[in-house]
C-alpha cells in the first residue's frame, strides 16, 4: 500500500517515512505545497498525510484539490495547529482524520490503518473477493481457507487488483503503485510482467476464482 507524506519539516518527514517503510508501505514524500500538488495530480495513493502549514500554500487547500481530482485515498491532516476550527474545516472538506503534533508513531500507524479501513473496506479488517480472503494489515492471503504464501510485491499486486476489480490498469500505473513513483526512470517494465506471471501461477495452483488477464499493449485487469 502506498502513502504520500506532504510535510515541510525534514526531520519529521524522514522519521515518519522510515517508520512506515518498516511496516512495508511504499512511501513517497513532498516538502511543500507545489510538490505535494504535483504528486497528487500525477499519482494515486492509499493514504495521504498532509501538514496544514506548508511553504507555498495551505494544506487544507490540498484537501480541496484531492476532492476536485477525485482521488480515492484516505486523507489524514497532521499539524501543530490544534485549533478546533482547523479540525472542523479539515473534516468538512473531506479529510478522514486529524492528528495533532507532536504524536507517537504508533498512534499514527493506528490512525492510518483505521482511515484506510474505513475509506477502502467499509470498516472491515478483511477484504473478501470470491474465494479469496486478504488482510491488508496482517498482509496475509487465504484461498478456500488455505494460506497462500506471497512475496511482498506479489501481495501488493494482488491487493491493487482486488481493490480495482474489472478495471483495465496500464503497466505504468501498476509499476508506480507497487514499486514507487520513480519507475518512470526504468528502461522497461518487464519486471511487472515477471511478477504478475508468478502471481497468476500461484493463484491458479491454489484454485483462486479470479484471473489476471493481459490486454496486449495496454496492461492488465482482474476478472
Amino acid at each position: 500500500m502506498k502513502i504520500l507524506i506532504i510535510e515541510d519539516e525534514a526531520g519529521l518527514r524522514e522519521v515518519v517515512k522510515q517508520s512506515l517503510e518498516k511496516e512495508k508501505y511504499i512511501v513517497e514524500t513532498a516538502h511543500d505545497y507545489i510538490s505535494g500538488f504535483d504528486k497528487l495530480a500525477a499519482y494515486d495513493y492509499d493514504c495521504i498525510l498532509i501538514d496544514i502549514m506548508l511553504p507555498g500554500g495551505n494544506g487544507l487547500h490540498l484537501v480541496k484539490e484531492i476532492k476536485k481530482l477525485k482521488k480515492q485515498g484516505a486523507v489524514i491532516i497532521i499539524s501543530a495547529k490544534d485549533a478546533v476550527d482547523d479540525k472542523v474545516e479539515g473534516l468538512n472538506l473531506g479529510a478522514d482524520d486529524y492528528l495533532s503534533k507532536p504524536f507517537h508513531l504508533s498512534e499514527l500507524h493506528a490512525r492510518i490503518k483505521s482511515a484506510m479501513r474505513r475509506h477502502n473496506h467499509n470498516g472491515n479488517n478483511l477484504i473478501i473477493w470470491k474465494n479469496i480472503s486478504l488482510s491488508p494489515e496482517q498482509r496475509t492471503v487465504s484461498i478456500n481457507n488455505q494460506e497462500l504464501v506471497l512475496n511482498r510485491k506479489e501481495f501488493d499486486l494482488l491487493y491493487y487488483f482486488i481493490i480495482n476489480p474489472n478495471r483495465l490498469i496500464n503497466k505504468t500505473a501498476i509499476a508506480e503503485y507497487v514499486w514507487g513513483d520513480h519507475t518512470d526512470q526504468a528502461d522497461n517494465l518487464d519486471f511487472v510482467y515477471s511478477q504478475i506471471k508468478n502471481l497468476r501461477k500461484k493463484l491458479k495452483d491454489s484454485q483462486a476464482e479470479i484471473d489476471i488477464q493481459a490486454v496486449y499493449g495496454i496492461g492488465y485487469k482482474m476478472t
